[in-house]
């Protein structure tokens, strides 16, 4: 039976599979991934801002870059949402590729074999977030990632996406109807968007998997920040956690502002 916890359903041959279709989206979105080379040994925490709603192209062409860069061992497992590992077919792909419930228990077993982790702390409200605010980080306040790097003494990867958010249409997160209709509460997603993508057109809610629209990707992974303390004491100090958390928030935002301040001026179109 399919297991959506388990941390062995990655399949090297299915990313093998793969890449050349992430390749032929790469050229689509006219990616450049830099930085692959600033990603530590040993076990680490990816975290990066989230776009595109469900389709999160960005995420895919960086794991192609970093498979066919640095191998299979520093190409980091995913903590997917709950709603996206419930989803048949779309559930047992992720999980080939990597992806495994997001939850502390999976985060701690995977540290401890000696694994990468990404995670995207805005998750819905960073990935649904309107196109006008395309070039801002949303973590929303959370910070259970800096907490889970501080408790387990691994350092963070900053990696930052721009361009990605392109590849549709949001007008507005309507956070007020998700909780109007109660879908916070029993889907854990906190927006229910207006969009428009291809091929579904407006769409009221999270929209299915879309084709993307032809935005050019730049995606960044900076260097590695240690947590300033570890352990469970630290962990537990939720002033030392929001610090941390920020300091990540902060920098992510930057360089997501330094990348768009990049494309304004030209300096990466060839």
């Amino acid at each position: 039976m399919y297991d959506p916890d388990s941390l062995d359903n990655r399949s090297e041959k299915t990313l093998m599979r793969l890449v050349p279709v992430i390749d032929a989206f790469a050229r689509y979105h006219r990616a450049e991934v830099r930085g692959v080379e600033r990603i530590p040994d040993g076990p680490a925490l990816f975290v990066g801002n989230h776009s595109g709603a469900t389709l999160s192209i960005d995420t895919f062409i960086l794991a192609g870059a970093i498979f066919r860069e640095r191998g299979l061992d520093y190409l980091p497992f995913g903590l997917a949402h709950d709603f996206a590992m419930t989803v048949p077919g779309i559930n047992e792909l992720l999980s080939e590729v990597g992806a495994v419930r997001a939850n502390e228990k999976n985060a701690a077993a995977l540290f401890a074999a000696g694994r990468k982790v990404m995670v995207y702390p805005g998750g819905d409200v960073d990935a649904m977030r309107p196109f006008r605010a395309r070039n801002e980080v949303r973590f929303d306040g959370r910070a259970g990632f800096a907490r889970l790097a501080i408790r387990h003494g691994v350092p963070i990867v900053p990696v930052c996406a721009h361009g990605a958010h392109g590849t549709l249409i949001i007008f507005d997160d309507l956070r007020w109807l998700s909780r109007a209709l109660g879908v916070d509460r029993r889907f854990r997603l906190k927006v229910f968007p207006v969009s428009w993508s291809i091929p579904w057109g407006f769409w009221v809610g999270p929209v299915p998997p879309y084709f993307p629209l032809p935005t050019r990707i730049t995606i960044e992974v900076l260097d590695a920040i240690a947590p300033p303390a570890v352990g469970e004491d630290a962990a537990s100090d939720d002033s030392v956690v929001r610090a941390y958390a920020s300091t990540i928030e902060q920098t992510l935002a930057a360089q997501l502002r330094a990348l768009a301040a990049e494309r304004r001026d030209g300096a990466t179109i060839r």
